[in-house]
């Protein structure tokens, strides 16, 4: 990648974040990237291109996130689901949190969009790596422990921006532990 490339990403990763993909225009993104109008669509050539590389950037870093946290958990599944709620305590503290970038995304793109398709395909892929955990820790049904689960996550990243308390993590953690104690007894 280029470094133009890389600032305005940059650019339009913070600035996405911090007041949504449709409320920031192309031409802001590129007045604060510091690069000309051709640059960047050059690197992308459209806005959908540039909220799409926004978002694979933040899927990287949550899914690497919870995954990170449930390895710190041990190599024990049943602790894994659990200790991946130790991602969403440590994202519910960081300075500027404005909840989940794939749901705050998907309430300002419409449907059947290439957008709003790859939010919905995140939340699947985050699903499907919790449910994997879900069967290693021989859960009786791990679809829908891992529904259950990802819910938990979803609403842990909503109530830590609307309510502005980031104990909400901890609530949901607990929360989980309950779950996964019940759908995963030990032997």
């Amino acid at each position: 990648m280029s470094a133009a490339r890389d600032r305005i990403l940059d650019t339009a990763f913070r600035l996405f974040y911090a007041r949504g993909v449709r409320s920031v225009g192309v031409d802001t993104i590129i007045a604060e990237s510091a690069v000309a109008k051709a640059t960047l669509y050059k690197h992308f050539p459209g806005k959908d291109d540039l909220v799409l590389a926004y978002l694979d950037r933040v899927d990287a870093g949550w899914r690497g996130s919870l995954e990170a946290a449930a390895e710190a958990a041990g190599p024990d599944p049943r602790d894994q689901l659990v200790g991946m709620f130790d991602a969403l305590a440590a994202a519910c503290r960081r300075d500027g949190f404005h909840g989940c970038a794939f749901i705050n995304t998907a309430a300002q793109s419409e449907s059947g969009t290439a957008v709003h398709d790859r939010t919905v395909r995140h939340k699947a892929q985050v699903r499907e790596w919790v449910q994997g955990l879900a069967e290693q820790a021989g859960a009786a049904d791990p679809q829908t422990l891992a529904l259950s689960l990802s819910l938990l996550l979803d609403g842990g990243l909503a109530s830590g921006v609307l309510d502005g308390r980031p104990e909400a993590a901890d609530a949901a953690r607990d929360a989980a532990a309950t779950l996964v104690a019940a759908a995963c007894p030990r032997a």
